[in-house]
Order: C-alpha cells, then sequence, then structure tokens
C-alpha cells in the first residue's frame, strides 16, 4: 500500500518554457514572506518601501548561493558538463535560506539599520514559507526519499517528476513540511517575545530546523554522501547547530514577560 502522485510538475508552458509548481511555490513563500515581515515588523517602525527594496538583494544572494551548494554537491556531474552549471534546475533549501540572510545582512549594512531585530521578526515567517516551498517540491518529486515499504509510501508515476518512477519512497518532503510546522509553532507560540538578546529568535529557527532537517536527510535518496555517510546538507546543518546552540547558551536569556517589538528597529546602528 503507497499514496500515488501522478500530478503534471509542469504548471503550464510558454512556447518552449515550462513552468512547474515548484517555481510557483517558491514565488508564493517569497510573497508570503515579504509580507509576513511587513505585517509583523508595521508597529517597529517597518515600512513596505523597506521591504520592497531589501528583497531584490536577498533573492538574488538566496539564488546564487542555492545554486552554487547544489553544484557544489553534484559536483561530478557538473564537471563532465560544465553548461549546465548556468540554470535553475536545482537549488538547496540551505543556500537559499544562507544566501537570503546574507543578502539582507548586506541591504542592512548599506543602510545602516539593526539586522538581529528585523531577523527575529522575520524568522516565524521564514519557516513558514519554507513550508510552502515544501509543496511545490511534492509535486515536483524532488528532495525525494530512498525506497521504503511504509504505508504512507510515495510512488510517483508522473513521467516529468524528478523522482524515480513507479518506486514506493519515503515522502521527505511531507517530513520536512510538517518539521516546519513543528518549529513554527515553537517559535511563534512559546518562544517569540520571551528571548533576550535581539537574534535570539532567529538563532532558536536556525538552531531547531537544522536539527530536523540533520535527521530527516538520513531518509534522503538524491543526494550523495560525501564523508562517511554525511551528506552536504547535514555538514552544513551541523555548523550552523554547533554556532547557534554555543550562542544560545551562553547568550540568550528568557524574559518572562512577553516583549514587544522595539520602536527603533530602522534606527541607524
Amino acid at each position: 500500500m503507497s499514496i500515488e502522485i501522478g500530478i503534471d510538475p509542469v504548471a503550464f508552458t510558454l512556447g518552449s518554457f515550462s513552468v512547474r509548481w515548484y517555481g510557483i511555490f517558491v514565488v508564493l513563500a517569497v510573497l508570503f514572506l515579504c509580507l509576513w515581515v511587513w505585517q509583523a515588523g508595521k508597529r517597529a517602525g517597518l515600512t513596505w518601501a523597506f521591504i520592497l527594496s531589501a528583497a531584490p538583494l536577498a533573492i538574488v544572494f538566496g539564488i546564487v548561493v542555492s545554486r552554487l551548494l547544489h553544484v557544489l554537491d553534484r559536483l561530478d556531474f557538473y564537471m563532465s558538463d560544465p553548461a549546465a552549471i548556468i540554470g535553475l534546475e536545482g537549488m538547496t533549501i540551505f543556500g537559499a535560506i544562507l544566501g537570503g540572510l546574507l543578502g539582507l545582512w548586506i541591504y542592512c549594512r548599506l543602510r545602516r539599520v539593526p539586522f538581529a531585530p528585523l531577523a527575529d521578526l522575520a524568522a516565524p515567517g521564514i519557516i513558514l514559507a519554507q513550508a510552502i516551498g515544501r509543496i511545490g517540491c511534492n509535486i515536483n518529486g524532488c528532495c525525494y526519499g530512498k525506497p521504503t515499504s511504509l504505508p504512507w509510501a510515495y510512488v510517483y508515476t508522473h513521467p516529468n517528476s524528478y523522482a524515480p518512477h513507479n518506486i514506493a519512497i519515503h515522502p521527505t518532503q511531507v517530513y520536512e513540511l510538517l518539521w516546519d510546522l513543528v518549529v513554527f509553532a515553537l517559535l511563534f507560540w512559546l518562544f517569540r517575545g520571551h528571548l533576550r538578546p535581539k537574534g535570539s529568535l532567529f538563532a532558536m529557527y536556525l538552531a531547531l530546523y537544522s536539527i530536523g532537517t540533520f535527521g530527516i536527510r538520513f531518509l534522503r535518496g538524491d543526494t550523495s554522501p560525501i564523508f562517511d555517510g554525511i551528506h552536504e546538507g547535514q555538514l552544513i546543518a551541523l555548523v550552523i547547530l554547533a554556532v547557534t546552540v554555543a550562542f544560545l547558551i551562553w547568550k540568550t536569556r528568557w524574559v518572562k514577560g512577553k516583549v514587544e517589538p522595539d520602536a527603533d528597529i530602522l534606527e541607524p546602528v
């Protein structure tokens, strides 16, 4: 017994260009995150103009770093076909997160505004945006799992799917989506407004997500280990986890009364 996925990952075509559901959900995730940050930051003085001016740099860096980590993860393939490096067929979630944050950090430095409180505001929205993106992965067949006989296994049947066809595999995209929702619940209802100094909620988001994705990636079937059974994404997760846990242990403290966003979030640093 398994769950058959026969949806065409291609939503529509424009001439020779195919638009996949994955790309549509990524766009929806980005739009959602922009709206989340704007809505969450309105009381703290954040403006829609600031969001619109910061988003392009974060998006560009997110795409570039995401693509770079994907190429490094499959270097043997791209060394044999260097022309394939230029393209958008293949991204990594950690690359998108780290690249987007780097772009936002650079923008904040250029505008001379604090990064940490902005990152705290964004943290719950980032993990929800990741959950939205995982819906696209689910349809696309990317980030698929290893073969399994579990009753909730996925069997992809459409020829446009990236997953192996007609083979029962772990629905690792669903595992990631569910973990994203758990992390959101913890951030939004438990930790939000109770952690200091600024940046602690963001560090908690990175730590919690890294824990989940490290474990889930043992079930992934679309990447190969690079060191002693550990995949590239797991190495990145371990590094992020080490840094964030150290920060949370040595710097972060619990505040009993819920602290509202700072009104001077856009004040120059």
